[in-house]
């Protein structure tokens, strides 16, 4: 009955075979596990120093556009592309910080457009995933807001027009789509903080 117990029972077990000079050697490769996880931990210290890194680029590229100094965002959007190339290889295994980075690239890149061509690029122009595009899409809402605010302080009413009129234009533009959060996170409340960004507009634009 007691070697019963022992059969039942790891740590009795353990002692059991212990004190019967029964040693366990056990060889699970944990070594060979640890080494994976340790070159991962590596690779995403790097990937997220380069993520901090590329946000700040497409940050520091909207305020110099804000600031009217063209020459100085196109400096820091290039600074984003360039580190862009080899994040986007090492990023791939974190794919959320990858769709994160991709998406502030996107605002930047449409805040840009928008500002120099009065344009936004379409989706086959920036190489970005369906998400990062769609989302960065809305998060530009907010800055041309800014932008049409900067222009009515500025006496600049046309250029105004035209950012609220691109506001309009990509929020309409994505009425169509209808997912759950599953497919596309986050869309629906950047959704509603857009609309309420283009009704704030609204009301400062008519007279």
């Amino acid at each position: 009955m007691f070697l019963l117990n022992v059969f039942f029972d790891p740590i009795k077990l353990s002692l059991f075979l212990s004190l019967s000079g029964v040693y366990l050697s056990l060889d699970l490769e944990i070594s060979k596990i640890e080494k994976v996880f340790l070159e991962q931990e590596q690779k995403f210290d790097y990937v997220n120093a380069e993520n901090r890194k590329i946000v700040r680029a497409c940050s520091n590229t909207i305020k110099a556009l804000h600031a009217k100094d063209l020459k100085e965002a196109k400096k820091s959007l290039a600074e984003a592309e360039s580190a862009l190339i080899k994040f986007r290889k090492l990023a791939a295994d974190f794919p959320s910080q990858l769709n994160h980075v991709l998406q502030e690239y996107t605002e930047a890149r449409i805040v840009f457009s928008a500002i120099e061509t009065g344009k936004i690029p379409k989706f086959s122009d920036l190489d970005v995933p369906e998400i990062s595009y769609i989302l960065g899409l809305l998060d530009s809402i907010g800055e041309l807001k800014r932008e049409m605010y900067e222009s009515l302080r500025a006496g600049k009413k046309k250029d105004a027009e035209k950012y609220f009129a691109l506001m309009e234009d990509i929020f309409d533009s994505l009425l169509p789509l209808r997912f759950s959060n599953a497919i596309l996170p986050d869309f629906r409340h950047k959704q509603d903080v857009g609309r309420i960004q283009i009704e704030q507009a609204r009301g400062e634009l008519l007279p």
